[in-house]
């Protein structure tokens, strides 16, 4: 069966849902951001079988947001992000902040982060690039773009 593509709709969420929509995508991508690399410590870690692996790993390589980069004399790879990949950690932060909020229960938090700048444990919370104020849904309005669909 054929998943539906994404990738042609003149939307930014479409075409990001068409990288990473898959469940084991994102998965991936934070595996990798905390330095699980290798195929086998991938499979370890998700429970994932061989084969979705091979094919969701193949798919972020092709998409960009992985390198393959090989390890103990090339016939090995390891998997790092890509500058692209690398933002996209930006939007998986937010998830985050999302699921935290929503889903983490009286138990709190799997998982605490640490801004490197000011040390502090912080949350994701996204700001407009032009006044640094806070940019949530109801402080946005939306317009078309240039590449809107006609």
């Amino acid at each position: 069966m054929q998943r539906t593509q994404f990738g042609e709709m003149a939307c930014s969420i479409a075409r990001t849902w068409d990288v990473i929509g898959e469940p084991w995508s994102a998965l991936i991508v934070r595996d990798v951001w905390v330095g699980i690399r290798r195929f086998d410590q991938l499979q370890a870690d998700l429970g994932v079988s061989r084969k979705v692996l091979t094919e969701r790993l193949n798919h972020l390589v092709a998409s960009e947001v992985l390198e393959r980069r090989p390890y103990g004399g090339g016939a090995r790879f390891e998997y790092h992000l890509s500058e692209k990949g690398t933002e996209l950690l930006d939007v998986l932060m937010a998830m985050v902040r999302w699921g935290d909020h929503w889903l983490a229960g009286e138990a709190g938090p799997p998982v605490l982060y640490r801004h490197r700048v000011c040390g502090q444990i912080a949350e994701v919370d996204p700001r407009c690039s032009n006044c640094g104020g806070p940019m949530h849904a109801d402080d946005v309005e939306v317009l078309p773009g240039p590449g809107a669909a006609r």
